[in-house]
C-alpha cells in the first residue's frame, strides 16, 4: 500500500475579529489498490482558497462540515453535506470555504476509467448533485479505502457509483454543449504532450499559425484560465503522483518541469495548501 500523507497546519491570523481562532490546513493524501483511483484526498481548510487550476482526473467531492463555494466554467456553485460534486478533467475550477469555520472534505480523483470523456459537458453544466443514494455510496466507498485489506470492497462500491453517476449524468447528454474553439483545443492539446518539457508561447504560435496574444485570447476564452495556469496545474497534479509515490521533492521538481524545488514549493502550496515535504511525509497506509 501506498504511503499515507497527513499533515496539520495551524497559523495565528491576529487581524481575525476573534483573535485566539486559528487558520487550520489539515491534509491527508494516499493512492490506493484500487483500479481506477488515482488519489485520495482529504482536507480540512478554514481559511485556505484554491486559485483556478485543473485537473487531469474527475474529482468525486463531498463535504462533511460547513460548505465549499467554487467557480467551474463561469458559474459558481456550492457543496453542502448532502451534495456530491463530480468536476471534470481539464475544466478550470476553485474553490474557498463558504462558511466561518471552513470545511472539511473528501475527494476521490478518478480516472477515465469509471467515466467518458463525453460526459464532461453534462457535468459542468450540473456539477452537483444531490442525490442520498449516491451520497451515501461516496461515503461508503471512503470507509472502505481508508481500511488496508479492503480493496475488493472498495471497488465494488466504486463500481456502483459510477453506474449511479453515468445514470445521472447520461440524460443531460442532449443539452451537452458544442466543443470549445479549435484553435483554444488544439493549444491545450499541446501544453498536454509537454507538461514536464514546457512550450515557450512563441513556439506554440508558430504551430498553430497565430498570433501569441490571440492564442492567449483564445485559450483563457475558452477555458476561462490562461495558458500558463493550466501548465502549472497539470505540473502540480503531475508532482502530487509522484510524491505519492515516494518520490522527494527535488526529484520530482526536476521530473515535472520546475526551475527547482522553490519554484515546485510556490506553485504547489498555491494550488495544494502545503508544500510538497509536508504532503510527502506523514504515516504510512
Amino acid at each position: 500500500m501506498a504511503p499515507r500523507q497527513q499533515v496539520t497546519q495551524h497559523v495565528t491570523q491576529g487581524a481575525r475579529p476573534h483573535a485566539a481562532q486559528a487558520a487550520t490546513q489539515h491534509v491527508t493524501a494516499w493512492r490506493p489498490r484500487v483500479p481506477g483511483v488515482a488519489e485520495v484526498f482529504h482536507a480540512h481548510f478554514t481559511e485556505y482558497a484554491y486559485p483556478m487550476h485543473v485537473h487531469d482526473a474527475w474529482t468525486l467531492l463531498i463535504v462533511d462540515d460547513g460548505a465549499v463555494r467554487y467557480d467551474l466554467d463561469r458559474h459558481e456553485h456550492g457543496t453542502p453535506g448532502d451534495t456530491v460534486s463530480l468536476l471534470p478533467p481539464h475544466v478550470p475550477h476553485n474553490g474557498s470555504p463558504a462558511t466561518a469555520d471552513g470545511f472539511r472534505k473528501r475527494v476521490v480523483y478518478l480516472d477515465g476509467a469509471l467515466l467518458g470523456d463525453e460526459l464532461i459537458g453534462a457535468a459542468v453544466d450540473g456539477p452537483d448533485l444531490r442525490d442520498p443514494l449516491l451520497r451515501r455510496r461516496v461515503g461508503q466507498l471512503h470507509s472502505s479505502l481508508a481500511r488496508p485489506g479492503d480493496e475488493l470492497e472498495a471497488e465494488s462500491r466504486l463500481t456502483l457509483i459510477g453506474e449511479r453517476l453515468r445514470g445521472l449524468l447520461r440524460p443531460r447528454l442532449v443539452a451537452e454543449r458544442p466543443a470549445g474553439p479549435a484553435l483554444a483545443s488544439a493549444l491545450r492539446e499541446l501544453l498536454d504532450e509537454r507538461v514536464a518539457d514546457g512550450l515557450a508561447l512563441e513556439e506554440a504560435a508558430r504551430l498553430l499559425h497565430a498570433h501569441p496574444a490571440h492564442l492567449v485570447r483564445a485559450f483563457s476564452g475558452a477555458y476561462g484560465i490562461a495558458p500558463h495556469q493550466y501548465l502549472m496545474s497539470r505540473r502540480v497534479g503531475h508532482a502530487r503522483r509522484l510524491l505519492l509515490d515516494g518520490v522527494p521533492p527535488g526529484e520530482t521538481a526536476t521530473a515535472t518541469g520546475f526551475y527547482d524545488q522553490a519554484h515546485l514549493t510556490r506553485h504547489f502550496k498555491r494550488l495544494v495548501g502545503v508544500t510538497p515535504g509536508r504532503y510527502r511525509s506523514g504515516s504510512s497506509r
